[in-house]
């Protein structure tokens, strides 16, 4: 009973965000007849009180373990694309309700004298038919761009060919491949058939070395047992390394007890070991061609703005001076600015990283980017440099939440280390 009232403010909020955009269904069917109307406002009001209905059932009066965590997925998803959708409708029915009071306020100050009266049930100020049916074509619009992320967006690998110049890079590292996955989330995968094409497209470029930069799961180790076959058919003769992402703890799961949340980490790292991937927890290894070498440095979760902080790049540094050219894993973005760009670390060469997604919504066109997310992160997809030190964002391979991807699609990157 202690979520009751939460429950009610959300109905209310949706309750409301409907009633409002229902001001631009209603003003656009003001001509038809009678029973199109009623039809029309019918359908309208039975979406929303059908999907929260089933919200309200699945998310509350059935047991969690009842449904799949596809089921509950997509339930949320059918809930919440709608209302995103209104949202964008919501400004256009604001702007006409701007536009209207400003009339208003006019005609306070007009000549009423002259001015013509309404006729009998017509409103002073009608609503705009035009911003109203922008209203309406922007949420449907909204609507099919994310329904087609989910279709299409989803599995839409992209291969991402990167060059990264580095001053002492070793002659034997010429042009050595590297390919980077990240933010795997394999508890969010409902279609394991493309999941295996996008590993196929990875292997297909027979890189030199693989990272994993983080986020295996969505919340609990088990969620990656069925993709242990697919991921784990990613080989590299200079190695494969992971690290883990703030996902990979079970920050955001309830446990029935700390040992609990403490064995799911365990299983967690079983799983890379399985995977066949060398899991970097705050250290290094030295990576070898020929009687050349150069440094690649792991460390655990650390980011800023509230996520975990579990990683300790001092401890992975220890003992790295003599490499000519140190690589770091670091799941966070936020993590380079922070620590590694600082007068302490400025010998690390290349960061790899992942995080954010991009959001998974976005807009990619030419050498133009955007994306809701790099208001939160100054660094969100692609290479940055400052000075002489580099990072590379990798833009997710999976999706969490939203199972779908529109304008950002999910990447395997290919970076070739070449001599500046």
């Amino acid at each position: 009973m202690n979520r009751l009232p939460s429950i009610l403010i959300t109905i209310g909020v949706f309750f409301l965000l409907d009633f409002y955009v229902f001001q631009a269904v209603r003003t656009l069917t003001r001509g038809l007849s009678l029973d199109a109307r009623r039809l029309i406002h019918t359908i309208y009001w039975a979406i929303p009180i059908v999907s929260l209905g089933v919200w309200i059932v699945t998310q509350f009066l059935i047991p969690a373990d009842s449904l799949s965590r596809m089921t509950r997925q997509f339930i949320w998803t059918g809930l919440l694309i709608p209302y995103f959708a209104k949202v964008f409708a919501l400004f256009f029915v604001l702007l006409d309700d701007v536009v209207r009071f400003g009339k208003w306020v006019v005609s306070l100050f007009g000549d009423q004298a002259t001015a013509p009266s309404p006729a009998v049930g017509e409103p002073t100020i009608p609503r705009s038919e035009f911003l109203m049916k922008s209203a309406l074509a922007v949420a449907g619009t909204t609507v099919a761009g994310f329904t087609y992320g989910i279709i299409s967006g989803a599995h839409d690998y992209r291969i991402r060919r990167v060059k990264v110049p580095l001053k002492n890079l070793p002659k034997a590292f010429e042009g050595i491949k590297i390919a980077q996955l990240s933010d795997i989330h394999s508890g969010s995968f409902f279609n394991k058939t493309a999941v295996k094409g996008g590993v196929e497209m990875l292997m297909a470029q027979k890189p030199d070395l693989f990272f994993f930069t983080g986020d295996l799961v969505n919340n609990t180790a088990d969620e990656v047992k069925d993709y242990i076959d697919i991921f784990k058919k990613i080989k590299a003769p200079l190695g494969t390394f992971s690290v883990l992402g703030n996902h990979d703890y079970g920050d955001y799961y309830q446990w029935p007890s700390a040992e609990a949340k403490r064995r799911n980490l365990l299983d967690l790292k079983e799983a890379h070991r399985l995977l066949g991937w060398d899991l970097l927890v705050d250290e290094h290894r030295a990576i070898k061609v020929g009687n050349e070498q150069i440094g690649l440095l792991g460390i655990q979760n650390w980011g800023m703005g509230g996520f975990a902080q579990y990683g300790s790049l001092e401890k992975a540094a220890q003992n790295t001076e003599g490499f000519p050219v140190k690589l770091l894993l670091s799941h966070d973005p936020s993590h380079w600015n922070a620590q590694v760009t600082t007068d302490k670390f400025k010998d690390i060469d290349v960061a790899f990283a992942g995080h954010t997604h991009g959001m998974q919504f976005g807009i990619e066109v030419g050498g133009f980017q955007w994306s809701p997310v790099q208001y939160r992160y100054k660094q969100w997809g692609g290479l940055y440099t400052q000075g002489e030190q580099h990072l590379y964002v990798n833009r997710g391979f999976g999706y969490i939440g939203y199972p779908g991807r529109v304008g950002i699609l999910p990447e395997i990157t290919i970076l070739e280390l070449v001599r500046a």
